[in-house]
């Protein structure tokens, strides 16, 4: 699975952020105002007075009622009047505007007390029972608690060659805090990323993503102009050597299925911006994206998230404002159930593909589905040699990257306990109910809502017997493999009924009585891709 070795002080790029940022935030500025005075020239949707009015409308709506409003209000009614310069200097002081409104920073101290002092700091204070000396000790062993395993030496190798954009799969607000650690945990570099707007109002995590690189993406804003400054800075960044994390699925995946659709959004970036360096005659100046997934034992905003899932089907951009993650008790009890089991965290990455979907040798050549070398600069240039900007076949490359991970999320993801004990649950109410279908099992009589101890141990066994037998469905959590089936289960009851605000399951006797069909659905969900016949 790959070595453990600690991060060289090389290694971590964003060191230099902070003295390149305002370099970096003229680049975007430079390149969005050339490349909209230039589309302006065709008229129409394209034009300058478009391009504000559409921002202005947009902006005034949102702010209906609230201070700030009058000025977008005001931006309208000058549009008619304002000469061309006037829409120019208009234009390029509304993308220094959003540009400052998305920069990220980098603390360099910051970092450093998160990468030293900071975990044992942190097992203090998330284990209070405990004394000084055993809560330092609990967080000595934070490998135990947030693993990470892989392709790890071939993503070090490709980090030391390129630029890495990791794109793991998305189910929490703590998957940028876990994802940070596991890097860590895998002597990986810290990467930069994108963080809803709204994250930035929890104080304690805020803090973090302030000084550690993360970039704010305001979801709310649905113009074009703001999306185009967001795609050029991330697009510069990569350029610049940043190593970049993006969460293709977009939001938090409500259901906890393991993402199929992805929304793609800034992966386009990954192709942009390599095509800019071949352009500029650096074709070695290598992308490397990096699929992961993120396992949690526990998801801290389950209940709000399959609550969510189940009232808004297919209303995927739905913002929760008010959830777990934005109480501060409910973060505190989760890092506690973090530290109290080993393994609560697991970050698995995979073998890295190229711009194109791509994969790459050891030393991170790209080859063909035949195993062939193949440059990827010849992706880009057209038949003379020459670097060609066609959009549209730009996006279908990402389109396909895109389906090479959505592909690879099953085979990287990791079961808990409570997976396992969930499907087999659910497969057993399911069929004294007969029916799959969660809302008339939520609906079930309590008698269809027990299983018999036994009969869950053996189908435990069943499952794992699958499992083993068909790792494209993922793997057993590699720290409990060696548990017996009657062990994972009474383990995943453990934990299913203490957590959430009412148990999952519980144990009477020789019966498991389900109390949560949602809950239990959202657990079972990250199986979901196993067929059901598969599990007798």
């Amino acid at each position: 699975m790959g070595s453990h070795r600690p991060v060289v002080e090389a290694e971590n790029r964003l060191e230099r952020f902070n003295a390149d940022r305002e370099r970096l935030l003229s680049e975007v500025e430079r390149r969005v105002v050339a490349r909209k005075v230039d589309e302006a020239k065709r008229g129409g949707d394209a034009s300058l007075e478009y391009v504000l009015n559409d921002v202005a409308f947009n902006e005034s709506k949102r702010l209906e009622g609230k201070p700030g409003a009058e000025r977008w209000r005001d931006l309208s009614r000058r549009l008619l009047g304002m000469t061309d310069g006037d829409k120019r200097e208009e234009l390029r002081s509304l993308v220094k505007y959003y540009g400052r409104d998305v920069v990220g920073s980098f603390d360099p101290r910051v970092y450093k007390m998160i990468t030293g002092i900071g975990p044992a700091l942190l097992g203090f204070v998330f284990n209070p029972m405990t004394s000084v000396k055993e809560g330092l000790a609990t967080l000595r062993n934070l490998d135990a608690r947030i693993h990470a395993d892989g392709e790890l030496d071939v993503v070090r190798a490709c980090a030391e060659r390129g630029t890495l954009i990791f794109t793991p799969t998305h189910s929490s607000n703590m998957d940028s805090p876990a994802i940070g650690l596991a890097l860590l945990r895998a002597g990986l570099p810290p990467a930069t990323y994108g963080a809803g707007k709204n994250l930035f109002s929890n104080p304690f995590i805020s803090f973090f993503m302030r000084n550690l690189g993360a970039y704010r993406v305001d979801r709310r804003l649905r113009f074009e102009l703001y999306k185009d400054v967001l795609k050029e800075y991330s697009t510069v960044l990569l350029e610049h050597g940043y190593h970049s994390l993006f969460f293709p699925g977009g939001t938090r995946c409500r259901s906890n299925i393991i993402e199929k659709q992805l929304k793609l959004g800034l992966l386009g970036t990954t192709v942009t911006a390599y095509r800019n360096s071949v352009r500029e005659g650096a074709p070695n100046k290598r992308l490397y994206i990096v699929p992961a997934t993120i396992n949690y034992r526990l998801v801290l905003e389950a209940e709000t998230l399959i609550d969510d899932y189940l009232a808004e089907t297919g209303k995927n951009r739905y913002i929760i404002t008010d959830d777990e993650f934005s109480r501060v008790g409910r973060m505190l009890e989760f890092f506690r159930k973090i530290l109290a089991h080993e393994g609560s965290v697991i970050v698995r990455f995979g073998r890295p593909l190229d711009p194109f979907g791509n994969e790459i040798t050891d030393d991170g050549e790209s080859i063909d589905r035949a195993g062939r070398p193949v440059d990827p600069a010849s992706f880009l240039r057209g038949a003379d040699g020459e670097v060609t900007d066609d959009d549209q076949r730009d996006a279908e490359y990402t389109r396909a990257l895109g389906r090479r991970l959505a592909a690879a999320y099953p085979t990287l993801t990791v079961f808990h306990s409570t997976h396992l004990a969930a499907r087999v649950l659910y497969d057993a109410i399911a069929k004294q109910a007969g029916t799959r279908d969660v809302y008339r099992l939520m609906r079930a009589p309590a008698g269809h809502l027990e299983v018999s101890f036994d009969a869950a141990v053996a189908a435990m066994v069943a499952l794992r017997a699958r499992l083993a037998e068909t790792p494209r469905w993922g793997a057993e959590h590699p720290l409990h493999a060696d548990q017996s089936a009657a062990d994972k289960l009474e383990d995943a009851v453990k934990g299913l009924s203490t957590y959430h605000t009412r148990p999952i399951v519980e144990r009477s006797g020789s019966l498991l009585l389900v109390k949560d069909v949602k809950l239990l659905h959202y657990y079972m969900n990250r199986t979901a891709h196993i067929p059901a016949e598969a599990v007798p």
